[in-house]
Formats: structure tokens, sequence, C-alpha cells
């Protein structure tokens, strides 16, 4: 990635503003924090098959930790807490990395968990095995290509093709080859690709006082701030996890309106 724009992808999450309204229910839509709870419920049942499966303690890395969120809900369950070894995030935002830490130190919880201010392609940087890699609630969609031109995209007329993202490919590459023997990948909440969710993605941005510059022909929407959310179909994600067979690749529905998706990947 280059240094340009790895300093634009920071500051985009680094905005003081721009955190606190991906942040702060009053600008987030029903969907959005149902798909919250939806894709918990699905980590939990996850976490405890990956355990009794090992017999002990499981190791888990959390690439896009945010503010914690997971690491919050799962330490205030002791059952599902003692099923955890280590707990590991990574951030590129420094903002979030800060928020992280300070969550388990509120919680005295540093003995388990440790975060990184490290951005998702340099994941091989951490030299670790993990039992479980995890991304919740639509991180996974925000990998978009290094040259998306979001000052123009509006006024172009060739759309991006997304047959491959380079990123996307990079960053779980990484994460399969971390993984432990009978490890996994669990990727959730993913939006999924259709008209009824791409107008609620835009509604959710426009809410957030930000100026879409995407349309019905794009399989993601973006904004004029540089955000990014892709939208998947099973057939893309099998594309894309094309080194995995697909016996191993299994789809979860969060919701009863095709708006979300959870996927996990076996090792």
């Amino acid at each position: 990635m280059s240094r340009f724009l790895n300093k634009v992808i920071m500051e985009m999450y680094d905005n003081k503003n721009t955190a606190q309204k991906s942040f702060d229910e009053n600008y987030l839509s029903e969907e959005l924090l149902q798909a919250q709870w939806a894709e918990f419920i699905e980590l939990k049942k996850v976490i405890a098959e990956i355990y009794l499966k090992k017999g002990s303690p499981i190791t888990i890395l959390d690439i896009g930790i945010g503010n914690a969120r997971i690491v919050k809900h799962l330490s205030a369950i002791p059952e599902m807490w003692n099923m955890v070894k280590f707990y590991d995030g990574t951030d590129n935002a420094e903002t979030c990395v800060n928020l992280s830490r300070n969550t388990a130190n509120e919680l005295n919880i540093e003995d388990k968990v440790t975060v990184y201010f490290l951005d998702a392609v340099e994941l091989n940087q951490l030299q670790k095995q993990y039992d479980l890699i995890i991304t919740t609630w639509f991180t996974a969609g925000n990998f978009y290509p290094e040259n998306f031109p979001f000052e123009n995209y509006n006024l172009l007329s060739e759309k991006i093709d997304l047959s491959k993202n380079e990123k996307f490919d990079t960053i779980f590459t990484f994460a399969y080859k971390m993984l432990n023997a009978n490890g996994e990948i669990l990727i959730g909440a993913c939006y999924i690709d259709n008209e009824n969710t791409r107008k609620k993605q835009e509604l959710s941005y426009q809410k957030m006082g930000m100026t879409v510059i995407t349309d019905a022909k794009d399989s993601f929407t973006a904004t004029k701030e540089r955000f990014w959310s892709q939208r998947f179909t099973k057939e893309k994600i099998y594309h894309y996890f094309k080194f995995v067979k697909r016996e191993k690749i299994s789809f979860t529905q969060l919701d009863p309106y095709d708006y979300a998706m959870q996927i996990r990947i076996k090792k």
C-alpha cells in the first residue's frame, strides 16, 4: 500500500467527527444495529464450537477491532471469556487503537487483550498463528482497491470491475496462512448484493452527512468522504477464496430480508 493511501485511510477513521458518528447509535440504521447483535450471537456459537473441538481456550485475531465492541461483550460473559486464551486486535486508525486499549484497561482484561496499530495488508508482520480470525460488522467490505478515484468516480463512464480485489486477496490470503490446523476465518456481517441493500447503505451514509458517489451499476457504495462498503454474493466469495474448497465455506443469513450474511471459512 502506498504511504499516501495509508495516510488517507488513517485520516478518514481518525477524524473525530467521523469516528463518533460511526459508533453513535443515533446515526446508525436499525438494520446496522440488528446486524451487530445477529453476528455476535453467531460468533459466540463459533467460538464455543472451536473451543469444544480443541478442548482448551482458543486464540483469536480481530481484524479491524474498532472500539473493541466484541471484546467488551465477550468479556462480560465469563463462560465465553474463559474459552479465550488471548485476543489480539488490529486497526489502521490510531483513534480506534486508543479506544480499544482504553476499553481493555477499563475492563481489566489487558492480560488477554493486545491491540496493534497495523494495516490489515501487513498482517504477516504479526508472525503469529490463531484458532479463529474474525472481521466483524461489514469491515471486510471496506477493503477497497488502492487506486479508487474518490475525487471524480461519479463523473467517470467506466465502472470499477471487482472480479478481482487485490487488497481483499492480500488480507485474507495472509489470514488463512495464519490459521492453526482446524482454524477458521469468520467474516460478518457482510452486505448482500441487491438493490434493497444498496438503497439502505446509501441512506445510512447520507444520515451521517456524507455524499454518495456510486449508483445502481456498482456492487459497492462509496462516498466523497472516502468511505467504501462492498456488497457480496456467494459466488463472489467463492471466487475471492478460490484457494479454499467450496465445502469449507458456509454462509449464515443474519436477517430474513437479505441485508446481511456471515461467512465461515474453515482450514
